[in-house]
Formats: C-alpha cells, sequence, structure tokens
C-alpha cells in the first residue's frame, strides 16, 4: 500500500514538472530573459562603437580647437580612451545581464572588491605595470608609430595600454611587453636622425678628386629622396688602414630614417665613384721569393735601415 503512494507521488512530480517545462510561464520567462540579453549586449556593442566614432570626431577637430597635440599623441591616446571605454562598457553589461538572472549584484560586487584587495597584496607585478603604464602616457615617452627601443627589442609600437605595449619588430614579430619591464627607452622618432657612412677610398686616388665626386653627389641626393634633409657632409678623414684612407660623411634625415639614409648614400657613392676611376680598396697580399727577400734585405743593410 505504501509503495502505490510513493509510486502516484513520484507520478504527480513527473506529471507536474512535464506540465511545467511544457506549460507557457517557463518559456515565457525564458523568452523574457533571452531577449533582455540580447538587448543588453545590442546596447553595448552600439554604446562602444558610437563612443569610437564620437572621440575619432574629437581628435579630427583638433586643429581647429584651442589645445593642439601631435600626431603621435593623438593616435596613442585614441587607442587608449577607445580601450578604456569598452573595458567600462562590457563590464557594466556583464553586471546587467547577471542581474537578469537575479544574482544578487551587491554582495557580489562586494566580495569582488574584498578578493580583489587580497589579490592585489600578491599582485604586485600588475599594480607596477598599470603605474608604469599611467606615466608612458602621461609624461609620453613614446607614441604609438614610434621607432624605438625598449627591453632589449627596437620595433615600431602598435599599442600602449595600461598595462602592456605592443611593439612590432620590422621583422614582423609582435612583442607585447609588460609596462614594468620599460625601465629605459630610446625613441628614433622624436628628433631628426643622423646618417653616418664611411667610404674607403685607396691611397692611389687623390683626396680632392674624391670628395668632389661625393659633394657633387650628395647636391642631388636631397632632391632624390625626401627623407634626407639637407645636403650631406663631408667631415674629413676619418681613419688611415693599410691600404686606404676613409672619408666620413653624415647627413641629416627624418626621424627614423636614419638607417635608410645610410643605405642609400652608400648606394648612390659606390657608383659615382666607381663610374669615376676611384675604386673600392680591396686587401693586398705582396710576394717576395727568396732571392728577392735576401736582395731586399741587403739592400736595406747597405742603406743603414
Amino acid at each position: 500500500m505504501s509503495g502505490g503512494i510513493k509510486m502516484d507521488a513520484i507520478n504527480r512530480q513527473i506529471t507536474d514538472l512535464w506540465t511545467y517545462i511544457t506549460g507557457p510561464e517557463l518559456w515565457t520567462i525564458i523568452f523574457s530573459v533571452f531577449i533582455k540579453v540580447v538587448i543588453i549586449i545590442l546596447l553595448a556593442v552600439t554604446i562602444v562603437k558610437v563612443t569610437r566614432t564620437l572621440v575619432e570626431k574629437l581628435f579630427s577637430n583638433r586643429s581647429r580647437g584651442p589645445i593642439r597635440i601631435s600626431q603621435r599623441r593623438e593616435n596613442t591616446l585614441k587607442k587608449l580612451i577607445k580601450n578604456v571605454i569598452a573595458y567600462i562598457v562590457y563590464f557594466m553589461a556583464i553586471v546587467m545581464i547577471l542581474g537578469v538572472f537575479n544574482f544578487e549584484i551587491g554582495p557580489l560586487l562586494a566580495g569582488a572588491g574584498v578578493v580583489g584587495l587580497a589579490i592585489g597584496f600578491g599582485a604586485q607585478n600588475l599594480v607596477r605595470d598599470i603605474i608604469s603604464g599611467f606615466f608612458i602616457i602621461f609624461e609620453d615617452q613614446f607614441s604609438v608609430g614610434d621607432y624605438v627601443a625598449v627591453s632589449g627589442i627596437e620595433g615600431t609600437v602598435e599599442e600602449i595600454g595600461l598595462r602592456t605595449t605592443k611593439v612590432l619588430s620590422w621583422t614582423g614579430e609582435m612583442h607585447i611587453i609588460p609596462n614594468g619591464n620599460v625601465t629605459q627607452v630610446t625613441n628614433y622618432s622624436l628628433h631628426n636622425g643622423l646618417a653616418v657612412v664611411d667610404i674607403n677610398i685607396p691611397y692611389e686616388s687623390n683626396v680632392d678628386d674624391a670628395e668632389k665626386v661625393i659633394n657633387k653627389v650628395a647636391a642631388s641626393l636631397p632632391e632624390k629622396y625626401e627623407f634626407i634633409v639637407g645636403i650631406p657632409e663631408i667631415i674629413g678623414v676619418q681613419n688611415l688602414e693599410v691600404s686606404h684612407f676613409t672619408l666620413r660623411v653624415i647627413a641629416d634625415t627624418l626621424p627614423g630614417f636614419q638607417w635608410a639614409g645610410e643605405r642609400n648614400i652608400k648606394k648612390e657613392m659606390q657608383d659615382k665613384l666607381y663610374k669615376s676611376g676611384i675604386e673600392i680598396p680591396a686587401p693586398r697580399l705582396v710576394m717576395y721569393s727568396k732571392e728577392e727577400k735576401e736582395k731586399f734585405i741587403q739592400e736595406n743593410r747597405e742603406r743603414g735601415l
């Protein structure tokens, strides 16, 4: 008798569950929650897109405003502001979605605050990265688009965040550097670069003739290469080697173009010097036979050498 009562109770529970699952009440709640979540996500995405457009327009009008900033600084601030806005909006969207599922947001945030405080004592590197990122941006140590050497890496700055900096090397690797590791920065994009080129001239050639050819080529370079600023200048004989002497040529270039300037100056100088009959010196080896060596020594002895 008791077994039958239990079976009837189980059957009623199964029936009630099936009625609830197939009934309109549950599906109304699910549909309502789904619609709310979709609306929150769409609103978040729309707000992010609109604010990014407003940021672009705000910076596009900088030339007409009272506050003027450089292009490189503008690119850095635009990316940073866009990222910060996206973080804030998406965080708020997650909190709202949790509220739709009837999570108690207040205790959750309070608990997250306590946990975050506890983690903060052990996350000193994270705090250091954020503080360093703030000062990098505030002091304008480098900006997006600058060519820099930082933490043993050279490349173009692609993005600066509050925690990390992304540097793209010229061979294509993307380096992500924690801002706390940025202890020394070499920025090649703030001022004009200096291309330094050493040209080897054989001793058989006259210094004045070589300088005339070099000066003639130098005068044509600024018109040929827009990144060369001013006419390259000969500063004199740099070295006296076994088979040649070295003339040093310097030239101002646009920021970050000193290496391109060196390559193109070498190419132009070598081509013109060769056509002018001044060849690039090569190592030389002088050989004496045994008889010639003895004769050479005897002649030097007779001369008292």
